[in-house]
């Protein structure tokens, strides 16, 4: 099926939605992007782009303007948060040649995926929040809401609609009679930034604590520091980034940690607190209509927990296998079959494994005492092991069909 000319629509302007954007309108298709906020933006967090997803920004062409905001990653430390021992260390900049791995503020990423998308031709309206979808007719139709410039209650419909929404897609819940709702996972995080001084390690530092553990990695060329800080808590009920926090209370959950996590919370000014939820992965991705039809990608697919960094990841190898599939299959219906069946086993995979670490990093006791050792005892023996076992996801490269 040929893109060139073919009108497509995208609800979402984050990672999912732009990287989509840039694909399609690369392969010839005209791309609309509806985007809710008044401008396209992010603030306040650090992500890290490991192979398989830069691969991907490279296959689109932004791979320099990838390597001009961001720090290319050494390594990833597992460290003992309470005595600030190293327990292993994966050795990430030591990858095969044609592989990267990078620090990057979610802003910067962002910009450049705006940039490439439009460059290509794509068409970003922002202020254009969808309040609902309806697949019923022969064409997705969508209703936008009361912040829209449009105005309340206006309609519209595409032709093929992509759901690039995020945690709370309106695509994915008309695609789906309700499903599995999230659940409270017993974690909340915290995130920070602070300054930091430029020339800090390009590592990712992992520590550990019996039920809370801190990542901490440089961003922008070393001038910021990016904290994410975890912690059990029985009880939670609000989902969101946007919850203002007191730093003074991350200190006080983290008070038995070593001297460096110290300085690090002392710098905090600002902080944010929410609770982490688990949402399955969807078991229902697109549906084809008579004349149309509508799929979805990245957090409105698969949401996942923060502890394999892998969310936008799986975002833009969504992107390129979705434009891929569009393009290679003679029909919507063939196409977005082929999309799901690429994508699901592994996404669901990868939302697994994260869980799996969280528990990891929160053991206690004696079953703590065992585990570092075992992984610090790996790493002197053969030290690439512990890297290797990350194969199977750093290694896909979606590019190459």
């Amino acid at each position: 099926m040929t893109l060139i000319g073919q009108q497509i629509t995208i609800i979402g302007a984050g990672i999912a939605g732009l990287a989509v954007a840039r694909a399609l309108a690369m392969r010839g298709a005209v791309v609309t992007v509806l985007e809710q906020a008044l401008q396209v933006s992010e603030v306040g967090a650090g992500l890290q782009v490991s192979p398989n997803g830069a691969v991907v920004l490279r296959a689109l062409g932004l791979g320099a303007a990838l390597d001009a905001v961001s720090v290319r990653a050494k390594a990833v430390a597992l460290i003992d948060g309470l005595t600030g021992r190293d327990v292993t260390r994966l050795a990430v900049g030591r990858l095969r040649p044609d592989q990267s791995y990078h620090f990057v503020h979610r802003a910067d990423l962002i910009d450049l995926l705006l940039t490439g998308a439009t460059e290509a031709g794509v068409t970003v309206r922002t202020g254009q929040g969808i309040d609902a979808v309806d697949l019923a007719g022969p064409r997705p139709r969508f209703t936008l809401s009361a912040v829209t410039r449009s105005g309340r209650g206006a309609h519209g419909t595409a032709r093929l609609l992509i759901g690039a929404d995020g945690l709370h897609s309106a695509v994915r819940a008309a695609l789906s009679d309700g499903g599995t709702p999230p659940f409270f996972t017993g974690q909340v995080a915290w995130r920070a930034l602070i300054p930091e001084t430029p020339g800090a390690p390009a590592v990712a530092e992992v520590h550990m604590g019996p039920g809370r553990h801190i990542v901490s990695y440089p961003l922008r060329g070393g001038t910021l520091r990016n904290i994410v800080a975890v912690e059990e808590r029985s009880a939670w009920t609000a989902e969101g980034w946007s919850h203002r926090a007191d730093p003074a209370d991350l200190v006080r959950a983290f008070a038995d940690f070593g001297p460096r996590v110290q300085d690090w919370l002392a710098r905090v000014d600002t902080a944010y607190l929410w609770g982490l939820f688990r949402h399955p992965v969807a078991k229902v991705w697109y549906q084809a209509q008579p004349d149309g039809a509508a799929v979805i990608l990245g957090d409105a697919a698969h949401p996942t927990l923060p502890f394999l960094a892998q969310g936008a990841n799986m975002a833009l190898e969504d992107a390129w296998v979705l434009a891929d599939t569009l393009a290679s299959h003679d029909t919507h219906a063939a196409a977005l079959f082929a999309y799901q069946a690429a994508r699901a086993r592994r996404c669901a995979r990868i939302v697994d494994a994260a869980s799996r670490n969280a528990r990891t990093y929160h053991l206690s006791g004696l079953t703590r005492r065992v585990a570092h050792a075992g992984l610090r005892m790996g790493g002197w023996i053969a030290p690439g092991l512990a890297l290797r076992r990350f194969d199977w996801l750093y290694d896909v490269d979606v590019t190459r069909g």
